[in-house]
Parts: structure tokens; C-alpha cells; sequence
């Protein structure tokens, strides 16, 4: 795929495959939700036993395997749309990206899908960074008036598929930099110039959440922060010549 160019049937094919496993996982996570409220209700927790729970009531005992068969079905329906997204994205144009998004912590297959699906296979679309932050709604909004100048939110006017990956990604670095087992795993076979980006990230990303948090930013509005920079580093692992090590 050229630079600027438009994404082609396959590339459109994978964001419409991993958008349809973002919705089931959100459904998934929407009837968790419902069985854990309806257990607090009746002064229960979700643990090893809910599978097992006895109510006194054949209502209740109904609404119990309601609630437990629709989790039970939606993630096996998640699981079966992630093993076919893992597959089938090793077929298109996707696949080296996808591969190089992985050398960065917080980002596992699903979401270096997601962040090469939704923007059509090639960040150098992007000239610049700030481009890409913009696109993925995470520049904050401003007002201006005559010599005042004063920042506050995100815009939140990107794709808020990519939004919601990369601010989860964030969360990662309030972890030391390390290199884990899994993650030395998906450095294998990636570019030095790609692994050299990732990790730097794990360093400037940590260090800048302990500053922020110190100077009385809440960690919400740090995580963001660091979601920011994050783009950039995304941003920056696009323009490389080689994702792939040789």
C-alpha cells in the first residue's frame, strides 16, 4: 500500500471483523455485568461457585442460568472471532505492522489489529504526529481569546475505535519498565529500530506518569496524557522503512 493511498477490500475486510469482535466483547462485558448485579442483589458475589448457586426460588434459579448461559455463549462467541481475526490478518497487508505493534507493552494481537485496521494499514498516511494524535481524538481542545490561550480535554472527535485501544494500551506503563517473558515473545522477529522505539516508550511513558501523578494530576487525566505520547510513539513505528527484522 502507497502512502495516502486508500485501503483496499482486504484491509476494510479485518476492521469490519475486528469491530464485530469490539462489540461482542462489549456485550460479553454487559451481561457480566447483569449476572454480577443480579447476584448482589440476593447478597451474593460472583466466584468459583456462581455456576453452582442454588436459590430457593425456581424464578430465580431460571434467571440464574439466563444470566450464566448468556456469558457462558458470548465468550465463546469473542474467542471464535479472535482466533479468526489472528488468523486471517496474517493473509493481508496488515500483517508486518500488526507484527510490530506487538514489540510495545499493552499492546497484544487484538489491539495492534485494531489500531492497523482503523487506519488503513499505513500511519505514514500521517505527516506528522500531531496529525495522528488528532485523528485518534487525543489533542486537547483550546480556547482562545485575544492574548489568552488555555487548553482543557481531549476533542474526543477522532475514531474512538482507536481512542479507547490506545488509552487502555496507557494504563501499561504505570508499570517499571521490564521486559517480560510475553513480551520478549512478540519482540522476536521484529526490526531493531522498532524494539529501540518500544522500548524507550516504557521508559519516557513511566517516568512521565510519576511526574504527573506527584504534581496533583489525577490518574485518569494522566493516563490520557500518556495515551498522547503514546500516539506519537505508534506514529513513530509507522515511519520506519523496516518493521521486520531481516
Amino acid at each position: 500500500m502507497k502512502p495516502g493511498s486508500l485501503p483496499d477490500e482486504a484491509v476494510e475486510a479485518i476492521r469490519d471483523l475486528e469491530r464485530a469482535r469490539a462489540a461482542a466483547k462489549c456485550a460479553e462485558r454487559t451481561a457480566r455485568h447483569q449476572l454480577g448485579k443480579f447476584l448482589l442483589r440476593h447478597d451474593r458475589h460472583w466466584d468459583e461457585t456462581t455456576w453452582t448457586q442454588k436459590f430457593e426460588y425456581p424464578a430465580q434459579q431460571e434467571v440464574l442460568a439466563d444470566y450464566v448461559k448468556a456469558v457462558e455463549d458470548l465468550a465463546e462467541r469473542v474467542g471464535k472471532l479472535t482466533t479468526t481475526l489472528e488468523k486471517l490478518v496474517q493473509d493481508t497487508v496488515l500483517a508486518p505492522l500488526v507484527k510490530a505493534l506487538q514489540a510495545f507493552r499493552g499492546i497484544s494481537m487484538v489491539s495492534a489489529v485494531t489500531i492497523a485496521a482503523e487506519v488503513g494499514g499505513d500511519l505514514r498516511r500521517f505527516q506528522t504526529a500531531g496529525q495522528f494524535m488528532s485523528y485518534v481524538g487525543l489533542t486537547p481542545s483550546e480556547d482562545s481569546t485575544g492574548k489568552r490561550r488555555r487548553q482543557g480535554a481531549i476533542t474526543r472527535c477522532g475514531n474512538g475505535h482507536l481512542r479507547r485501544i490506545v488509552v487502555e494500551a496507557a494504563w501499561h506503563y504505570r508499570h517499571m519498565p521490564a521486559m517480560s517473558k510475553e513480551l520478549r515473545r512478540r519482540n522476536r522477529g521484529v526490526a531493531e529500530g522498532v524494539r529501540r522505539i518500544a522500548w524507550e516508550t516504557q521508559k519516557r511513558l513511566h517516568k512521565r506518569l510519576y511526574h504527573l501523578i506527584h504534581a496533583g494530576k489525577s490518574s485518569q487525566k494522566a493516563v490520557v496524557a500518556l495515551a498522547r505520547e503514546l500516539a506519537g510513539f505508534i506514529w513513530s513505528v509507522g515511519q520506519e522503512e523496516a518493521l521486520l527484522a531481516t
